[in-house]
C-alpha cells in the first residue's frame, strides 16, 4: 500500500517532538479520520532554522508530517508558504488516494505555525 520512502518517514520520522518556546505553532486536524498535526518552528530573519511534529494519526499522516519538516527547514517563510500538500505528497513518492484527503494535511499545519509566528509578532 505504502512505497519505501513514505515507510521511511514512518518508521523514521524526521523532526518529531515539539519545539519548547516555539516561534509559531500551527495544529490542524480532520475529524472524520482522526488525525491530528501539530507543528512547532522557530525563525530566525524570516528563515525556519528549526521546526518540529507531532501526529497522532495514520502511517501517511506521520510520514507527510515528517516529509513537510524536511522541505521546510532552512525556508524563508514565503518559501514555506508555497510548500502544498500535493508538493508533500510528491515528495514522499506518492500516497495512496484514500489518505490524499485526510493523512497530508502537514502543510496546512505548516502554515497554521507560519501564520501563529506572524500573528504574535504583528503589533
Amino acid at each position: 500500500m505504502y512505497n519505501e520512502t513514505v515507510k521511511d518517514h514512518f518508521y523514521h520520522p524526521r523532526n518529531a517532538g515539539e519545539l519548547e518556546d516555539a516561534d509559531g505553532i500551527g495544529e490542524v486536524g480532520d475529524i472524520n479520520c482522526g488525525d491530528i498535526m501539530r507543528i512547532t518552528l522557530r525563525v530566525e530573519r524570516d528563515i525556519i532554522t528549526a521546526i518540529r511534529f507531532k501526529t497522532f494519526g495514520c502511517a501517511a499522516a506521520i510520514a507527510t508530517s515528517s516529509m513537510v519538516t524536511e522541505l521546510a527547514n532552512g525556508k524563508t517563510l514565503q518559501q514555506a508558504l508555497r510548500i502544498s500538500n500535493a508538493d508533500v505528497a510528491a515528495a514522499l513518492g506518492g500516497l495512496p488516494e484514500e489518505k490524499l484527503s485526510c493523512s497530508n494535511l502537514a502543510a496546512d499545519a505548516l502554515h497554521a505555525a507560519i501564520r501563529d509566528y506572524r500573528a504574535r509578532r504583528s503589533p
